[in-house]
């Protein structure tokens, strides 16, 4: 959001260069974000911008509660997503699990995973091992 070398936007400039709305789209969301961003950037802010923040961050909030909430998803299933979504086979696996079928029976829960699976796996996947474990654990 450049309007002036040196001079920062007042509040109705920034109003015009990206008129706040209700977020209804991803799209939206990705585009308020980046300007959000772009003022985060550019701190320290000025009242104008700090207000024209809070009204950004207030319409992303909004949408936010919108949104369904994501499970909470831990062991096997967190394991299964992990495998889909890095575009894992069941092989890539096995310096972790030493076997296909070790993997193949943890994955059909025949089988429950070990502390040291839970540690490679974290390290493999570059997370806690904590995400293996259900939140309850008070």
């Amino acid at each position: 959001m450049t309007l002036g070398l040196n001079k920062r936007p007042t509040y109705i400039e920034l109003l015009q260069a990206f008129p706040p709305r209700p977020i209804k789209t991803e799209e939206e969301l990705f585009a308020t974000q980046k300007i959000i961003n772009s003022l985060i950037d550019s701190a320290p802010l000025t009242s104008d911008e700090e207000d024209y923040l809070n009204i950004l961050g207030t319409l992303v909030y909004e949408f936010e509660q919108t949104q369904q909430a994501v499970p909470d998803i831990y062991g096997v299933d967190l394991l299964q997503v992990l495998i889909e979504e890095n575009g894992l086979l069941q092989k890539d696996l096995v310096p972790i699990f030493k076997t296909e079928s070790i993997i193949s029976a943890i994955l059909k829960k025949r089988r429950k995973l070990t502390t040291r699976h839970i540690e490679e796996l974290a390290e493999f996947f570059h997370i806690s091992p904590a995400a293996f474990f259900p939140n309850s654990l008070e």
